[in-house]
């Protein structure tokens, strides 16, 4: 029996394919941070197919958007997008959609800044531990390039490899995040917050610039877990890292010290302007409760702060001491 040309030629395509797909596969596999991992991936899939237009749609509640919004480039190559969106253009399908018409329609998933002449697109959608997280996106200017009705079975390989090395480097991020930042506030933890006082302080003196350090804590935490429960207490932690991160310049640095107890870094910053931010930040918690149990309150902070050019400031660790040390006083005080 003669096989077809037609059908030779269709596996033949199809051999070269998969081999393209498991050489893109090598190349990620050992990549173990987002911003290499898209950035290679992207490249190769765009370099190996010939596609004009790779890009990544991320769904914002998803756990991995925040790798991507603390990331430039990532922003500019990937897009962000409600999960109710995202849900609505797709339909919560698994397997890949395909259109050549009606493409605004898709306008939510492609970056903001791009300039994306599309005829035609695909869309496969992407996993992680089993939820959709987003999609790895193609488009063409060609209207025909993915026509509605041809073959998906390849994009679907291609999406279930991207999300299996999604699940290695998900993993690793998580696990550097961790060694770096308080588990439940998400700011940076007392040890990374320690060694950038040190260098700021250096810093300061080197260049005599100005630096002030903020020393913060909840007046009624015990309060508000004994009242509202411990979930609550947990709740107006992150309310109060909110603020302070809302608040604070790109150069500012928020961390979570222990327990209750913040402190914020404030560099080319005098004691006066120390003192405008901290009272923006009381300001807005007064003006945005919690609620809890069928009932609204709020979170107050005590505070404490010192300068680098008071007498007697010789080390970091005295510019946070003293700080600290003010701290216990306003609550005294109060």
């Amino acid at each position: 029996m003669t096989i077809p040309h037609s059908v030779l030629e269709r596996l033949k395509n199809n051999e070269i394919t998969a081999r393209k797909f498991h050489e893109i596969e090598i190349s990620i596999l050992t990549i173990l941070n987002f911003r290499d991992f898209i950035k290679k991936l992207l490249f190769e899939i765009s370099s190996k197919f010939s596609v004009p237009y790779t890009w990544l749609s991320i769904i914002e509640e998803s756990c991995i958007s925040k790798y991507i919004q603390n990331s430039k480039f990532l922003r500019a190559s990937t897009a962000l997008i409600p999960e109710k969106i995202f849900s609505d253009i797709t339909r919560n399908r698994l397997k890949p959609l395909l259109a050549n018409k009606n493409l605004n329609e898709f306008r939510a998933l492609i970056p903001e800044a791009s300039e994306y002449k599309i005829g035609s697109i695909a869309i496969a959608p992407i996993t992680l531990d089993g939820e959709i997280v987003g999609s790895i996106n193609q488009a063409d200017k060609n209207i025909h390039r993915f026509e509605p009705g041809i073959d998906t079975s390849l994009l679907e390989q291609l999406a279930l490899k991207v999300s299996l090395c999604l699940s290695n480097v998900t993993a690793h991020e998580q696990l550097k995040f961790l060694a770096f930042h308080d588990p439940l506030t998400g700011l940076l933890n007392r040890g990374v917050m320690e060694r950038a006082l040190e260098r700021e302080f250096k810093r300061s003196k080197r260049y005599h610039i100005d630096l002030t350090v903020l020393f913060l804590d909840l007046d009624d935490l015990k309060s508000i877990n004994d009242t509202f429960g411990h979930d609550n207490g947990d709740m107006a932690l992150c309310h109060t890292a909110n603020c302070l991160k809302l608040h604070r310049r790109d150069s500012d640095i928020v961390a979570r010290f222990a327990g209750d107890e913040f402190v914020v870094i404030l560099p080319s910053t005098n004691k006066s302007q120390a003192k405008n931010y901290i009272n923006r930040v009381k300001q807005k918690l007064a003006s945005d409760p919690l609620s809890a149990n069928n009932t609204t309150f709020y979170v107050k902070l005590s505070h404490g702060l010192s300068s680098v050019f008071e007498k007697g400031m010789d080390s970091s660790a005295i510019l946070l001491k003293t700080a600290d040390k003010r701290l216990y006083q306003a609550k005294q005080n109060k």
